[in-house]
């Protein structure tokens, strides 16, 4: 679709984003049920990662924001009070000038939008920090991954430091984005009482964290690497006991974050 600019006679192109997948019914995604956008195209290479084929940048299906929500507007009456659209990824904010587009067209259309990020591209330098704030004055909540709290073993885990993550999590704290953490259990990797402890701790500094999710680490994106060609980076490790994952959801104080139904309802 091309847009006309009837004041100055100049053709607008639509934003393009990348699109690995579409998930019409989600219910692990942001509060309610949603319609999911798994974005094309990641940075980090997190060992434990199950979809190492959204890694590459560039690839993907490509789609414009009134495309998508037309698609996604065929599912809204599953949605209720609560539902609405999530953006995840690989990395979603690699695109963030589409995200922009979607997500106001989204607000303008009365539907709750919400952010599935780890944080990674983000950064004060101009021209970027100006969209990450456009973006999140259109965004209802963001869920947020933190992999690793200690910067060593993050770099190991990921490839990358962890400032920037923590960094926007400090700007979203600070500014009033409501937002959910997300900690990925991983033996030998982030299963640390010290590591776990550290986090927990962090977190009760923060403002506006609604939800603290533990995320047990499993297999199944082992056939994926095999299909692909890569070496699986955690062979040989299980995933977590039961009791190892209820040890982490005491340090991080799980039970003390329910407070998700305050988000702004659909209309």
């Amino acid at each position: 679709m091309i847009f006309m600019d009837t004041a100055t006679a100049t053709v607008t192109k639509p934003v393009i984003g990348y699109v690995h997948s579409i998930e019409t019914f989600g219910s692990v995604d942001g509060p309610g049920i949603r319609f999911v956008a798994f974005l094309q195209g990641c940075r980090m290479r997190c060992e434990f990662c199950h979809n190492p084929d959204t890694w590459n940048i560039g690839t993907g299906d490509e789609i414009d924001a009134d495309t998508l929500l037309q698609e996604a507007s065929k599912y809204r009456a599953f949605w209720g009070k609560q539902g609405g659209i999530t953006c995840s990824g690989g990395e979603s904010l690699l695109q963030i000038d589409f995200l922009i587009d979607l997500f106001t067209k989204a607000k303008a259309m009365g539907i709750n939008t919400c952010l599935d990020t780890c944080g990674q591209p983000f950064t004060y330098k101009q021209p970027w920090f100006n969209k990450f704030k456009k973006l999140m004055a259109v965004t209802d909540v963001s869920m947020v991954d933190i992999k690793q709290i200690d910067t060593d073993r993050h770099k190991r885990l990921t490839g990358f430091n962890n400032e920037p993550i923590l960094a926007m999590i400090q700007y979203m704290s600070e500014n009033g984005h409501h937002m959910w953490i997300r900690h990925v259990l991983v033996p030998e990797r982030t299963d640390f009482d010290e590591n776990l402890k550290e986090l927990g701790d962090y977190i009760k500094t923060l403002n506006y964290v609604d939800k603290v999710e533990v995320l047990p680490y499993h297999t199944m994106g082992v056939v994926k690497y095999e299909d692909l060609g890569i070496d699986y980076p955690l062979k040989g490790i299980e995933p977590p006991t039961h009791d190892r994952v209820v040890n982490a959801e005491n340090y991080l104080h799980v039970n003390d974050y329910q407070g998700w139904r305050i988000y702004p309802l659909n209309k």
